[in-house]
Formats: structure tokens, sequence, C-alpha cells
């Protein structure tokens, strides 16, 4: 069973920083990406940031410049370097770990951004 366990969500004013961080455990054999997405209220879930197994990324448009997705493949983790905070960024954000035929949802981490 795999289980994904993040960290780092929080309250923080508009313009500041957060670090989400993620880490896969279990059977694991082969990841073909892991990342981010949110739930801001109201809305539904969406992209935010994933790195593959081959180390590409990908980043939703309101976040480029702004967030940084890296990893740690020894540890299967991810994480989310979130600078310059919007209030728009408030949200649910979820850790996903993608295998083949399968994927992997953390639990969620509150991010609240104040104006």
């Amino acid at each position: 069973q795999v289980q994904l366990v993040e960290s780092g969500g929080g309250l923080v004013q508009a313009g500041g920083s957060l670090r989400l961080s993620c880490a896969a455990s279990g059977r694991i054999f082969s990841i073909n990406s892991m990342g981010w997405y949110r739930r801001p209220p109201g809305e539904q879930r969406e992209l935010v940031a994933t790195v593959t197994r081959g180390g590409s990324t990908r980043y939703a448009d309101s976040v480029k410049g702004r967030f940084t997705v890296s990893r740690d493949i020894a540890k299967n983790a991810v994480y989310l370097q979130m600078n310059s905070l919007k209030p728009e960024d408030t949200a649910v954000y979820y850790c996903g770990l993608s295998v083949p035929l399968k994927d992997y949802w953390g639990q969620g981490t509150q991010v609240t951004v104040s104006s």
C-alpha cells in the first residue's frame, strides 16, 4: 500500500513564501511522475506543478516564475517552493504520485494567503 504524507502548509501573508514537502512510502516500483495539485475554495482540483521520472517539469501558467517543483529520487519525495504568494493561491494542496496504471493522492495540506 502506498501512502503520501504532505507537510508545510499554513497561513502566510501575500508576498511571502512556503515550502511544501511530500514523501511517498510503501511498495513503489516505478514512478512516472510526482507533483502538486490544488483545489481552491469552491473550485475543482487543478494542476500546479509536476516532475517526471526523467526530470521534466510542468507548471500551471498561474504559478510560473513563482513556484519551483523539485524531487529527491532516493527518498521518493517531492517538494514545492512557493514564493511571491498571492491570495488566489489559497487552496488545499495535494501531493500526487503517478505509477503505471494508478495514481495516488495525499490527504492535502491547507495553504492560506492573506492580503
